[in-house]
C-alpha cells in the first residue's frame, strides 16, 4: 500500500503546483502579448464601453441581428442550453425564432436563414455571425434605414475576418463592430 499512497501523494502536490501555479503563469505571460494584454477588445462608442469579444444582444429591425443566447449574454454564466436537436422545448425554441425571423424579414424563405441567427452558440456569447447571417438581413435594414443594399453589401465585406491562417475556421463578422460601423455610415 505505501508503495501506491506515495508516488499518488506526490503527483498529487505537482499536478496541484502545476496547475495552480505555473500553468496559470504561463498562460497570463501569454495573455499579455495578445491586444489589449489579455484584457478584451474594448471598443468604446457614444461614452459606452462594449466589448467585441463578448456578444451583445441586437434585436431592433434597424441592426443586424444577434446570435441567439442560451444565457442572455450573461458573460458571468456563460453555457449552452444543453438540448439536444431532438428535445420538444429546443426546437419549439428554435420554431419560435425562425417564426419571428420571417415576420421580421418579409420574402425570406424558411431555408434561407443561416442556423447560426436561430440556433445559440455553445456558450451563449459568441460575438460572431457568419457572412450570410449579415447577407440574409440586407434587404431589411437597407429598407428601414434608407440606405441602398449595394452600400450594406460593402460594409459586410468590409467587416468581414478571414479564417485564421487562412484556413482555419469560416469567415465570420464582429456583430457589435458590423452595427457600430452601420451606426457611422452617412
Amino acid at each position: 500500500m505505501k508503495e501506491n499512497i506515495f508516488p499518488a501523494i506526490r503527483l498529487t502536490v505537482i499536478c496541484l503546483l502545476f496547475f495552480s501555479g505555473i500553468y496559470t503563469l504561463i498562460v497570463w505571460g501569454v495573455a499579455q502579448f495578445s491586444t489589449n494584454a489579455g484584457k478584451g477588445e474594448i471598443i468604446k462608442q457614444d461614452n459606452k464601453i462594449y466589448y467585441a469579444n463578448v456578444g451583445q444582444k441586437f434585436t431592433n429591425d434597424n441592426y443586424f441581428y444577434s446570435r441567439p443566447s442560451a444565457v442572455a449574454y450573461n458573460a458571468a454564466g456563460a453555457g449552452g442550453s444543453n438540448k439536444g436537436p431532438s428535445n420538444p422545448d429546443y426546437l419549439k425554441d428554435v420554431q419560435a425564432r425562425i417564426d419571428t425571423f420571417l415576420v421580421h424579414n418579409p420574402g425570406i424563405n424558411k431555408s434561407d436563414i443561416p442556423s447560426d441567427l436561430v440556433t445559440a452558440s455553445g456558450s451563449g456569447l459568441d460575438p460572431h455571425i457568419s457572412v450570410q447571417a449579415a447577407n440574409v438581413q440586407v434587404k431589411r435594414i437597407a429598407k428601414i434605414r434608407g440606405i441602398a443594399e449595394g452600400n450594406l453589401q460593402q460594409l459586410i465585406i468590409s467587416n468581414t475576418e478571414k479564417p485564421l491562417l487562412g484556413f482555419l475556421g469560416t469567415e465570420r463578422i464582429n456583430l457589435l463592430k458590423l452595427n457600430i460601423a452601420l451606426d457611422n455610415l452617412k
